[in-house]
């Protein structure tokens, strides 16, 4: 039997997977899922959400995920690993990913075949079909200046009402330096926002929305107030660090045959870290907006 459910969970709480069901919606998080959307909705184009590791931007990018899947009015691609060798590349994967057709010849496509077939889809799409199309694309910091440019040069496709290409851009902090590196691309961005880490309340609330999202109805609280704050005070608030502290806590709680966590016990988990060496850097200190 898996651990959880002998806590009687029905699912496992504290996965690091962005499973968007998991999705707690501090005040942040909800501003930026919200904008997003409505920036979507209205085609304005560009939205860059920026945030430092374990922030909670790929589960935003599932949630986002997820609600499009939900609109027929919609075609969209998620990118997960935005690498490639050149810009030709990257763009083949574009046209690739959402099914693009490209005209017959003897020689593959060249950049321009891409850039003009992709044109002719997004106007096909947006003008003829009155879709939306969406592009997301997590981890963006590790987007090269030369796909940079060419998402630039994507963005650049508009009617007189709206742009043709959605594009919401999720990465790390140093994805702005990158941005303001490439002319004309800063001044695209129609919303702009940083994930920040969670309040104190705001990590309870996380912890107690996860274990009711796992299915656990006891009454009996898991997590005492004092392993809160010492769980507070180790992770800063970072949504992964508290999800993965949690889970080893509620596994270390069910070995030593005890009924709750308590800071005794949060505070041994964190000693074996000191001691192996898997303790946290301290992390600088993070903006709310840019």
């Amino acid at each position: 039997m898996s651990y959880y459910r002998a806590l009687g969970f029905e699912r496992e709480p504290f996965s690091t997977s962005p499973d968007p069901e998991f999705f707690y919606s501090s005040r942040e998080h909800d501003r930026a899922f919200t904008n997003v959307l409505i920036e979507l909705r209205l085609k304005r184009g560009l939205s860059v959400v920026l945030g430092d590791v374990g922030t909670g931007k790929t589960t935003l990018s599932r949630k986002l995920v997820q609600d499009l899947r939900k609109r027929d009015d919609c075609i969209f691609h998620i990118m997960l690993d935005p690498s490639f060798e050149n810009r030709s590349l990257f763009m083949h994967s574009i046209v690739k990913n959402f099914g693009i057709p490209l005209e017959a010849g003897s020689q593959g496509p060249t950049l321009t075949d891409l850039r003009e077939a992709t044109e002719r889809f997004l106007f096909q799409k947006g003008v003829v079909e009155n879709k939306s199309v969406v592009l997301i694309i997590d981890e963006a910091q590790k987007l090269d200046p030369m796909s940079m440019e060419a998402l630039r040069l994507l963005l650049n496709y508009e009617t007189n009402q709206f742009k043709l290409l959605q594009l919401v851009l999720l990465g790390q902090n140093e994805l702005l330096t990158s941005i303001q590196q490439i002319p004309n691309f800063m001044d695209r961005i129609s919303f702009k926002t940083r994930l920040n880490p969670l309040d104190l309340e705001e990590m309870k609330e996380l912890i107690f929305f996860r274990i009711e999202q796992a299915g656990y109805r006891s009454k009996m609280d898991l997590f005492l107030q004092d392993a809160l704050s010492e769980i507070y005070q180790f992770t800063k608030g970072y949504p992964r660090q508290v999800t993965m502290l949690c889970h080893k806590a509620l596994k270390t709680m069910l070995m030593r045959n005890k009924s709750v966590v308590d800071r005794a016990l949060v505070n041994d988990i964190l000693e074996e870290e000191v001691q192996f060496g898997w303790q946290r850097t301290n992390r600088l200190l993070q903006n709310s907006s840019f």
